[in-house]
């Protein structure tokens, strides 16, 4: 219990680090405050450039990877078995991308969790990650509309983590039931640009 613990903060300090908003302050503006006023990379990206918009998405990318990560290296030591690792390692993940929209410096206000939670899934399933990240690229480059990507890929991350699981008859189904609530909470956090998408008021990244 007190490893799981200890996973779980480490995780959702790490993934509650404020990537988006530091970025800002570096260029001298409160990036909650223009754009979209969200802190993820998409907004920072729209607002303040390439460069920073870039490096945000990295940052938060990593974010996710090195929660999975600490948290299998912590559930190892403890001499733990294969499946208790994978659960660490889903849990650490978890909180990392909770983390990541839920920050505790920022008032609990943050981002909506997709480059966090892509990283998240590189280091838990790089197949299923490389099939979702296909998923956001065709997405987008069909419709050029980043929140879309999103959505798609959201729900692409259990359909391809169901199968693989299916298909090849390895490990437990705990993956998959983190990628259902990763799915879901990347599709609560996105409502407000589906009712925009909807509605036809979404904002396009254009092709210059």
């Amino acid at each position: 219990m007190l490893t799981l613990l200890v996973i779980a903060l480490s995780g959702y300090l790490l993934g509650s680090f404020p990537t988006g908003y530091l970025a800002g302050r570096t260029a001298g503006v409160d990036i909650r405050g223009l754009g979209s006023g969200n802190i993820g990379a998409t907004n920072v990206l729209r607002v303040l450039g390439k460069p920073l918009g870039y490096a945000v998405f990295v940052v938060d990318f990593a974010k996710g990877l090195g929660a999975v990560l600490l948290a299998a290296v912590i559930g190892t030591r403890t001499d733990a078995s294969a499946n208790i690792v994978e659960f660490n390692s889903a849990v650490g993940g978890a909180l990392a991308v909770f983390g990541h929209t839920f920050p505790v410096w920022l008032g609990f206000k943050g981002g909506k969790g997709v480059a966090t939670s892509i990283g998240v899934i590189f280091g838990l399933a790089p197949i299923a990650a490389v099939v979702i990240c296909v998923v956001w690229i065709v997405t987008f480059e069909l419709s050029r509309y980043v929140s879309l990507a999103s959505l798609a890929a959201a729900v692409s991350l259990p359909v391809t983590v169901g199968l693989m699981r299916i298909l090849t008859h390895n490990g437990t189904f705990v993956l998959f039931y983190f990628s259902l609530c990763l799915a879901s909470v990347v599709i609560i956090r996105h409502r407000s640009n589906l009712a925009r998408l909807l509605r036809g008021t979404e904002p396009r990244f254009r092709r210059k």
